[in-house]
């Protein structure tokens, strides 16, 4: 990001705050945990045309993508829960199992860090939890 970008965002943010400020002061210290539960899981044929071999027929498929998309978002940490639980949901619809799921997590505590992979492994687990309800 150059310098100049990097103002003008920070000056978008602020007067993003300053607005949600202005129209309801409560929301300044509003906690948007469990937010990303409002955002739908694109479709298998979905996820395929965008993450896979549409654009690149000769390339990874949809399934794979959003394995190294896991790897790359646990290595982030906590500051990417929200894609990473979307991220988990998108692999077990397009087939992902449980295990590789947890095993490309397990794999970026090399990178990342134990806690990151801790964090990431509870995320799976939440989200395990809910495909359970769902089917339930």
């Amino acid at each position: 990001m150059s310098e100049d970008f990097g103002k003008l965002f920070q000056a978008m943010v602020e007067q993003g705050q300053e607005m949600v400020r202005s129209f309801n002061p409560a929301l300044e210290n509003m906690q948007l945990k469990g937010f990303d539960a409002l955002m739908p899981t694109m479709s298998k044929d979905m996820m395929e045309m965008w993450f896979g071999r549409t654009f690149n027929r000769e390339g990874l498929d949809a399934k794979t993508r959003l394995l190294v998309t896991l790897a790359a978002l646990t290595v982030l940490g906590a500051q990417a829960e929200p894609q990473i639980r979307l991220t988990i949901r998108h692999l077990l619809e397009v087939g992902a199992t449980k295990r590789e799921i947890a095993e490309v997590i397990t794999q970026m505590s090399l990178f990342g860090g134990v806690p990151a992979m801790t964090k990431a492994l509870e995320i799976a687990q939440g989200v395990f939890g809910e495909n359970e309800e769902d089917s339930a």
